[in-house]
């Protein structure tokens, strides 16, 4: 992955934001080992038919075949050849996959995948997302965003707001939603129809803030003092994230609950629509598996923030064919919330080739029906970096040279550091997925 100087263990101090936001986009393009790095801004994840099938054939004839989904549900080409940024260009524009040059980095939107199919959520949040991309675009103030800035956008599960978006609206039962800033843990209530311009005037409240005190910063939490004090205490959510298979509907769970939920958690939104959803090792899919995807879908793609992929309305008699492909179609696996950094050989500063170690502690969990993901996420780095590890806790499992450091990173980080080997890695790990204190 590319350089992320944000991408540190949580509690790390503040970094240095002298310097410009160097995050890549579709029109700057990262110069890694394995070749040049697009990232295409997806807001809510979410794709056509046709632009599943043009990032597909983008991946072919330009980059390395392969795509990878991001923690933010982004998607990225890799191994691009350094002069192929206009032909990209080109190509993304064709599909509305690139509506503002000015603005293609700034629109980081994530939002509740499973919104609208089962009965868990209270809001279609897939609208606000529309609404919200549209007026950002259309805003020269939001140019001005790092292009690291996250909105978060909760149907009021829980999932999403987990993510520690810098912009967090959660949907309530009667239409409302509550406004989280950064990490506080209170958030402001906004009425009905007003979400998306409550978070609008708060990002553009942070920059305006930022110009007049002379100071830089990426992310809300990087600058606490300038955030105003919140009113209503939020709810402690699960950040439970979407199984994968058959999506179906259900009983809202107890504990998930946002602004104008019942203390029972009952829910108040509409029956299932259903839909499927699957997993991606480590988030990368080949074209083949993508164009997969798109014969599998009833017309829209949504990749989710935890690299797999919702798709709405697809019928259940699709699954054995995405599970033959290589997607990730059955709960109760090792791979559940595993995650890894890039590594070698497409990283020059990572110690290890990550992917290919994690693959086989993760495999050889599998097959000795090793601890399945119940517990803590886990994230595989190549350095002190840390690129792309989970919110919350996890298990930490970082490169050392010589073997793999794990630990329980996070907020009430209380695991001792164990030194493993490659072979001795997937005991320690699942031991340490199963910490709840």
């Amino acid at each position: 992955m590319p350089p992320t100087p944000d991408a540190t263990a949580p509690g790390a101090a503040v970094p240095d934001r002298g310097r410009a936001d160097a995050c890549p986009g579709a029109l700057r393009l990262h110069a890694a080992d394995d070749g040049a790095l697009a990232r295409v801004r997806l807001p809510g994840g979410l794709l056509t038919v046709r632009q599943v099938l043009a990032l597909a054939d983008a991946a072919e004839a330009l980059g390395d075949g392969e795509l990878e989904t991001t923690s933010r549900g982004n998607v990225q080409l890799r191994g691009l050849a350094s002069h192929c940024g206009a032909e990209l260009a080109e190509r993304l524009r064709a599909v509305a996959l690139l509506p503002s040059d000015t603005h293609e980095r700034v629109r980081n939107i994530v939002a509740s995948p499973l919104a609208g199919l089962d009965a868990y959520g209270f809001a279609d949040v897939q609208t606000w997302v529309r609404e919200l991309d549209a007026r950002l675009c259309a805003s020269d103030w939001a140019a001005g965003l790092s292009g690291k800035f996250l909105f978060a956008l909760d149907d009021g599960r829980g999932d999403v707001a987990a993510l520690d978006a810098d912009v967090t609206l959660i949907a309530g039962s009667d239409g409302s939603a509550l406004l989280r800033l950064g990490r506080a843990a209170h958030g402001r209530p906004v009425p009905a129809g007003q979400a998306v311009t409550a978070a609008l005037d708060a990002a553009r409240a942070f920059l305006d803030a930022l110009r007049a005190g002379g100071r830089k910063a990426w992310h809300l939490r990087e600058a606490t003092d300038l955030l105003p004090a919140g009113s209503v205490p939020l709810p402690a959510f699960a950040g439970a994230t979407p199984a994968v298979g058959v999506v179906t509907g259900g009983a809202r769970a107890a504990g998930l609950l946002a602004a104008g939920a019942g203390a029972d958690g009952a829910s108040t939104g509409d029956a299932t629509t259903g839909g499927l959803s699957v997993g991606m090792r480590f988030g990368r899919a080949t074209a083949a598996q993508w164009r997969e995807l798109a014969g599998a879908c009833a017309g829209e793609v949504r990749l989710t923030p935890w690299r797999g992929a919702v798709l709405p309305g697809a019928p259940a008699d699709r699954l054995p064919a995405l599970a033959a492909a290589g997607f990730r179609t059955a709960p109760g696996s090792p791979w559940e919330r595993a995650t890894a950094c890039t590594g070698l050989p497409g990283c020059a500063k990572s110690l290890a080739d990550v992917r290919s170690d994690a693959a086989r502690a993760l495999d050889t969990a599998a097959s000795t029906g090793g601890q399945p993901a119940v517990g803590l996420p886990v994230h595989w780095s190549g350095c002190e970096r840390r690129c792309g590890h989970p919110a919350g806790r996890w298990v930490d499992v970082l490169a050392v040279g010589q073997g793999y450091r794990v630990t329980v990173n996070g907020p009430v980080a209380a695991r001792v550091a164990v030194d493993v080997t490659n072979e001795e890695m997937a005991e320690a790990v699942a031991e340490a997925r199963r910490t709840t204190k």
